[in-house]
């Protein structure tokens, strides 16, 4: 959970970090919800092979930064995929521990396991560029979210940003007061120890907010939000340029799949 990077926006500038926070979620929502009709395995790795690149350049990312992100999607991507494997119908491929694979199988799980890392890929460019309260500014102003929402999300999301440093620091904690001999045993407990402390930690956190934003009479009434997101023409171009390469990745994939099944349909029809 800990590294630099990690759970809040880079404080560098870049391409991403300028654009306005509502268009870039909207433009996550759209790619990710075109992919779920999407069942073929090659759509999915393309635009993967093409927004791996482009959010690393545009957003000025690390690529260890990017890749150490992944270890949270790739399980769950693996476990789709196997699960796929062995319970969809099909041409039987393999058999492993009385498990039949199957071809259909195989290309729904690899198509579900990429599109999991695909959506894992925008996601962490969209956490490293975003400040969380540009972000809810912004959705303040475009998206005509309340105040009150606004500011509880906000606050959740400050939350969430603070959970990795804290995580850190609970570990470094323990480690001091573990005498040297005995680090390497009861490690499972140790963890454990240290994910409960956060969780309470956080908790009375969560619970001092609370208590501070019913103070302060939060979303009494009209307010306002400093520091505007504006919207420009570059937000409309951005968001343009990344809709248009994703619908052409799209096509072109879908495309040469219907070309392969009409070749091997014709080459499967015998002459007259």
């Amino acid at each position: 959970m800990s590294g630099p990077g990690l759970g809040r926006a880079l404080a560098h500038d870049s391409l991403l970090h300028r654009r306005n926070p509502t268009v870039k979620l909207v433009v996550l929502l759209l790619v990710t919800g075109a992919l779920v009709a999407v069942l073929d395995p090659w759509t999915p790795l393309a635009l993967l092979l093409v927004a791996g690149p482009a959010v690393t350049l545009a957003g000025g990312l690390p690529w260890r930064t990017v890749l150490r992100a992944q270890w949270a999607f790739t399980p769950f991507a693996l476990s789709i995929f196997m699960v796929n494997a062995v319970t969809r119908p099909g041409r039987v491929l393999a058999e492993v521990a009385g498990l039949e694979i199957t071809d259909v199988g195989v290309s729904v799980g690899a198509s579900l396991g990429w599109r999991t890392v695909l959506v894992g890929t925008l996601s962490t460019a969209f956490v490293l560029t975003t400040d969380g309260a540009r972000l809810m500014t912004s959705l303040h102003q475009h998206a005509r979210l309340g105040p009150r929402v606004t500011f509880a999300v906000l606050a959740g999301y400050r939350m969430l940003e603070q959970l990795p440093e804290r995580w850190s620091t609970i570990r470094q904690a323990q480690a001091a007061r573990v005498p040297p001999a005995r680090r390497g045993h009861d490690r499972g407990r140790a963890a454990a120890r240290a994910a409960f402390t956060l969780l309470v930690v956080t908790l009375r956190q969560s619970q001092r907010m609370a208590v501070a934003m019913e103070t302060r009479a939060l979303g009494a009434g009209p307010r306002t939000v400093h520091r505007p997101a504006p919207l420009g023409p570059a937000d409309a171009v951005f968001a343009g340029v990344v809709l248009a390469a994703c619908a052409a990745v799209v096509g072109l994939s879908a495309a040469a799949g219907w070309l392969s099944s009409f070749g091997a349909f014709s080459g499967g029809v015998s002459p007259p």
